[in-house]
């Protein structure tokens, strides 16, 4: 192979906003959660609720193990676990806007499947806004989190 060049090793095709579409799915990778991802996010976040770690507390609630924190959840969401990141490369200007609905409880050995659906394009003079539905299902097709992420990217590739 002649003439390699770092810059130009990609995993998808650049795209400019022109060419993003409505009801494009970006999937990311299906992860199974175990209880060291629920002990270092508890690191990372600093929450020390019960709820997230103590089997018999959550036993008492009728739970039959500790919950996932919502934001761990959420964050299996994150659009660099997928391809879209790398469909618009540096044309990204940042990551916006997050709402999220946590409607089912994820529990260890919980398997999700984290998807960005682009709902609304709304291009700008120099920018556009890709306005994307996030979900989480699990392993019973159950659907665990429901969510809207906004990006700000150029109009044109750097």
């Amino acid at each position: 192979m002649t003439g390699f060049s770092p810059a130009d090793h990609r995993l998808v095709p650049l795209r400019p906003f022109s060419e993003l579409r409505v009801g494009e799915v970006f999937r990311s990778a299906s992860r199974t959660v175990t209880e060291a991802n629920f002990a270092a996010f508890q690191t990372v976040s600093l929450d020390n609720h019960p709820i997230h770690y103590d089997d018999e507390y959550c036993k008492r609630l009728g739970h039959p193990a500790p919950l996932a924190h919502g934001l761990q959840v959420l964050a299996f969401t994150a659009a660099g676990a997928g391809l879209f990141p790398h469909v618009i490369g540096a044309a990204l200007i940042g990551f916006v806007e997050v709402s999220a609905k946590f409607l089912k409880p994820v529990y260890p050995g919980d398997t999700l499947y984290p998807a960005l659906e682009i709902v609304a394009l709304t291009p700008q003079k120099t920018t556009g806004l890709v306005t994307m539905r996030a979900t989480v299902h699990n392993q019973k097709s159950e659907l665990v989190l429901e969510g809207e992420h906004k990006y700000l990217v150029r109009m044109n590739q750097p």
